[in-house]
């Protein structure tokens, strides 16, 4: 799972306290609450059905697979489904071959996604394997579902206007500057991440 309440707290108190942009936007928006998601194949393949669509979409999807192959929507089963079966379902060719992918190397053994990489660019590495899981939903995975606390999705239009706010910039910085402004921000760069989403559209600031 990802970072608890707790540990968004003390990583961001000790961003703050080294950066004073940080502290007043902890002050004015407040503590941003944890995003969790479970580990494993179903939370990436959720990834892959969620993938340009609306939220409702995705649900309506997800549905209709879980009435398909059961609730847990075993790899092997999905699998096992021929084209139009999983078309009904909602899932385009593309996304059917990208799940298949992903049912591919689970059931093949090539990729544990309970012992991924302790090192984060190697986890990274890994899931980009995954037909249509580049690098941004590799980071998120490993932030929402791992739980690792240096993860730093600095290609994130949110993550970039985040900061945009928080540090009172005149414009979204870009992907390189966003990574060269979190250099001093380790090992808390995930606490700071999940800050920025809180405060990219928030009233408060």
């Amino acid at each position: 799972m990802g970072l608890t309440a707790e540990q968004l707290r003390i990583s961001l108190d000790a961003v703050a306290a080294r950066e004073p942009a940080f502290a007043a936007a902890l002050d004015r928006a407040g503590y941003p609450d944890p995003r969790l998601r479970e580990r494993g194949y179903r939370t990436l393949l959720r990834t892959i059905v969620g993938q340009q669509v609306s939220v409702a979409a995705a649900a309506s999807v997800w549905r209709k697979l879980e009435d398909l192959l059961g609730a847990d929507i075993p790899p092997e089963a999905l699998l096992a489904s021929d084209f139009e079966a999983l078309r009904a379902c909602g899932l385009s060719r593309q996304k059917q071959g990208y799940a298949r992918s992903l049912c591919e190397l689970v059931t093949r053994g090539e990729i544990d996604l309970h012992d991924l990489p302790a090192d984060d660019e190697e986890a990274v590495a890994q899931l980009v394997r995954i037909k249509g899981i580049g690098r941004w939903s590799a980071e998120i995975y490993l932030l929402f579902a791992e739980g690792r606390p240096d993860i730093w999705p600095a290609g994130d239009l949110a993550v970039q206007a985040g900061l945009a706010r928080i540090l009172s910039l005149p414009e979204r910085p870009s992907e390189k500057a966003a990574r060269e402004l979190a250099e001093s921000w380790r090992p808390h760069r995930g606490a700071v991440a999940i800050l920025t989403w809180h405060c990219y559209n928030n009233p408060a600031l």
